[in-house]
């Protein structure tokens, strides 16, 4: 019996034996594979192995230290963290392991924690060179922040940013120090450094709802009520139940809604909706000025498209005080000049737009269309003739045509003065309904081009007149004239 147990010990003995160097076989299997993939640059994969390695043998400190590595090679610094704190923990005297930790925490502004490590390396080896000069690092850095501080107290805060800038190039991953840069920019009226400030900060603290909220607003502040949709809910990913986010998300949301619903609308070309849409978003929010302007730019657009041109030009015309550099604004302006046809008007909105925006196409043609429009005001209006608006269908251009031409016929009038001056009524009655109701020759007239001019026409030829009556007004004689209504 005694016999049989010693053998059974000695089996199991022999069996644990094979598994421990089976399992040492693999760890080492996994170390190598690790050590290849890292030398090829794939470090993702190399991570997978170091990752299988740690959990086959949890007591090797240096598998930890060469995984919290490729962890800093992926900028992964938080992950790192742990790893070089569990190496040290294994071999307290591994001073690599606390001179890579105490790099990691002078980065992250926690200087005396990354003292601690810098001093431990130096009580072993005094003559470091590398912890001698990060302990001198870290001595200057506590001067530093304690100067940035006293600077921002002292609303200095163009000096408070000289210093934070120094600061934040030896500790790029601490929030404080992020954070009092985006106070002072903000304090300076520049939100779009704020911002820049700000935003790494959400990843370089735990649960950061404060600073997800704050970007929240300064974004809604600036009009990007999109982008401040998105920070608060990120806010809301956090704690569903956050009050201060979950107000502002409200806001936001409402706000976004009616500024969505409007850009369909103005899409679709439903531009009574759309207005309707911008004046509630006003309504919505009132204290913040740039939702004011953008939305008169966009009613001023709006009216334009909807041919009420004397509501557009004063719309416009307010839009442009809040936005002066807005070149839309003033190409729309100019386009309600031109439909109450002020073409000078309409010609100084547009060189004004292209003086700020020398390249855009569109406000060339605008230019270009607009002044033709001027010279050809100066000569035969067509419109005007017939006394009718730009924007009249060809219903009510035959109303006027009709109702022109009977108190113009020349049969009406006595004397010769008075005939020859109804003649001349008659043909530019005849001619401005011509051109008004072909659908080609009208957009030629509204292109600032009169498609009746002899100078306008190819190969100087002149325009061959078919008139919708029986009557040449250049013959002699006695004259009878029959209508063609058509």
């Amino acid at each position: 019996t005694t016999f049989t147990f010693f053998k059974f010990i000695s089996l199991a003995v022999l069996y644990l034996s094979g598994l421990l160097a089976a399992g040492q076989a693999e760890i080492e299997n996994h170390l190598e594979m690790g050590r290849k993939l890292l030398a090829a640059g794939q470090l993702a994969e190399a991570l997978s192995h170091y990752h299988s390695a740690v959990e086959s043998d949890p007591k090797n400190y240096l598998t930890y230290y060469k995984r919290a590595t490729i962890y800093l090679a992926l900028g992964k610094f938080k992950s790192a963290l742990p790893d070089l704190s569990k190496a040290i923990e294994l071999k307290p005297d591994f001073l690599a392991a606390r001179l890579q930790r105490g790099n990691i925490l002078l980065k992250q502004g926690s200087t005396q924690e990354a003292k601690q490590d810098f001093e431990a390396v130096l009580k072993s080896n005094p003559d470091n060179r590398e912890a001698q000069s990060q302990l001198a690092r870290v001595s200057e850095l506590e001067f530093s922040m304690q100067e940035a501080r006293t600077a921002f107290q002292r609303k200095n805060y163009l000096e408070a940013i000289s210093v934070l800038d120094r600061v934040i190039e030896v500790s790029p991953w601490d929030p404080e120090a992020k954070e009092l840069r985006s106070e002072c920019h903000l304090f300076l009226g520049d939100y779009h450094k704020a911002i820049l400030d700000l935003k790494p900060t959400t990843k370089l603290r735990n649960d950061n709802r404060g600073a997800f909220l704050k970007l929240s607003k300064l974004y809604y502040n600036l009009g990007e009520h999109e982008e401040s949709l998105n920070q608060v809910r990120e806010c809301l990913k956090l704690d569903q139940d956050d009050k201060d986010c979950f107000s502002h998300y409200k806001q936001v949301k409402k706000l976004s809604k009616q500024l969505e619903a409007a850009e369909e609308h103005v899409k679709a070309q439903r531009y009574e909706e759309a207005i309707e849409k911008y004046k509630a978003a006003v309504k919505t929010e009132p204290n913040v000025a740039i939702y004011t302007t953008k939305a008169k730019g966009h009613i001023c657009h709006c009216l334009t498209k909807s041919k009420r041109s004397r509501e557009a030009i004063d719309v416009c015309t307010e839009a442009h005080h809040l936005d002066p550099r807005n070149v839309f604004i003033l190409r729309d302006r100019a386009e309600a000049y031109i439909l109450n046809e002020e073409y000078e008007k309409a010609v100084e909105d547009y060189q004004e737009a292209k003086e700020f925006d020398g390249e855009n196409e569109e406000l060339k043609e605008g230019l270009e269309r607009a002044q033709k429009l001027l010279k050809q005001s100066k000569k035969r209006d067509y419109y005007k003739i017939l006394g009718i608006r730009r924007n009249a269908n060809k219903q009510e251009i035959i109303k006027a045509y009709r109702k022109l031409a009977q108190q113009w016929h020349p049969d009406n009038f006595q004397s010769e003065d008075e005939k020859k001056e109804a003649e001349k009524k008659f043909i530019d009655i005849a001619a401005a309904k011509e051109v008004l109701t072909d659908p080609e020759m009208r957009q030629k007239f509204d292109s600032g081009e009169d498609p009746l001019d002899p100078e306008n026409q190819q190969g100087g030829a002149g325009h061959q007149h078919h008139w919708p009556f029986e009557f040449n007004p250049f013959g002699s004689g006695n004259f009878h004239f029959k209508f063609h209504f058509n």
